[in-house]
């Protein structure tokens, strides 16, 4: 299904320099199946806020060539956001009651950074309540990401995350637990996700919550749920949305922050390795790296060395796109078969709402 560029937003022309198709309003050919609306809040620091567009867009518009997706973004207003990404939100953004004013077939929620020691004590707990309430009367399907599937089980299941004492970040291996649901018909039934969080929910707790767990890693914990229906909300623990670098560029901005602390005289570990992406060569030359760092910051007194990520980006394996393309896939796909029928939530004729793919038949 590709990607219709309704609006200016840059994401668009930097996936069609990546070679991905993207069609401008008038290149959109005539059909009878009509395009799928696609809401996105991206909670995103300002940091990571551009990126992660790119990552579901590109995600959504790899996913099948025969439809065609508009994406509507949109974010909270408690956010506080730098110059920049504030400019940048105020031209390309939806507001939420633009985006309940013109409705969506499916929403994505992201993760979002913290700052509070309960999720229902953060500035944005309110509003994100808000959405997900009127998404589950008013979107087919609302598939959450890392943070949000941490405030919709603490939301809707009592359910709250408990810190894990480090931070479990890498790329880990898990495995299908129900090869016969069809989020994941076709996937490969062993399959890597990163992860990246310091905090956790359970397989007893999503059980508890009455959710379906569909993938798994004895590492990371469960990485993709379903609710009780099978659809109308999918969970993600992980970010298999994750562009290859972006577990690097964590760990850079990672190693930044020891730089600045170390030079600020305060006590603070130097960070360890995201698990299962550096190879024995690339841990090598970050290790002489940390010698470096260090040296330059406590003994000598001179200017830090320059983080050598280019001599390893050539080094990074991706090992989880094609099975995240496959699910986003395989979810486009169940929200079109819901949606394509001149049917629109909560109302739709001849579909039971607790059971709309007819799973429990």
């Amino acid at each position: 299904m590709p990607l219709v560029a309704h609006s200016k937003l840059p994401t668009f022309e930097r996936l069609r320099q990546e070679g991905q198709t993207v069609l401008r309003p008038g290149q959109a050919a005539h059909q009878d199946i009509r395009a799928l609306h696609i809401g996105i809040l991206n909670m995103m620091p300002d940091a990571a806020m551009e990126a992660t567009e790119r990552q579901f867009f590109r995600l959504i518009g790899e996913s099948n060539p025969i439809a065609q997706f508009h994406v509507h973004l949109f974010s909270l207003p408690v956010f506080k956001r730098g110059e920049k990404a504030q400019k940048h939100i105020d031209a390309y953004y939806n507001s939420f009651e633009e985006i309940q004013d013109k409705g969506i077939d499916a929403l994505i929620i992201t993760g979002a950074n913290v700052s509070q020691p309960k999720l229902p004590l953060e500035p944005f707990w309110e509003p994100l309540s808000e959405v997900f309430n009127w998404a589950h009367q008013n979107v087919t399907s609302t598939l959450c990401s890392c943070l949000a599937t941490h405030a919709s089980l603490e939301l809707h299941h009592n359910q709250p995350r408990y810190g894990l004492g480090f931070k479990r970040w890498g790329v880990f291996s898990h495995r299908v637990t129900d090869k016969h649901h069809p989020l994941v018909h076709g996937i490969n039934t062993r399959f890597d996700v990163p992860h990246s969080r310091f905090n956790q929910i359970d397989r007893s707790q999503f059980e508890q919550a009455g959710l379906h767990v569909l993938a798994e890693s004895k590492e990371a914990g469960v990485q993709m749920a379903v609710s009780s229906d099978g659809f109308r909300t999918v969970y993600f623990q992980g970010h298999p949305e994750y562009d290859s670098i972006s577990l690097l560029k964590e760990y850079k901005r990672e190693v930044g922050r020891f730089a600045l602390a170390l030079n600020r005289g305060e006590e603070i570990e130097y960070p360890p390795f995201p698990a299962n992406i550096f190879d024995l060569h690339t841990q090598a030359i970050f290790d002489e790296y940390q010698y470096r760092l260090i040296e330059a910051l406590t003994k000598t007194q001179t200017k830090p060395p320059e983080f050598p990520e280019h001599l390893i980006l050539d080094r990074i394996d991706n090992s989880w796109h094609d099975t995240a393309a496959a699910i986003m896939a395989n979810w486009m796909g169940l929200v079109y078969q819901v949606t394509n029928v001149d049917r629109k939530l909560p109302f739709m004729d001849g579909i039971d709402p607790d059971d709309p793919l007819g799973l429990k038949r």
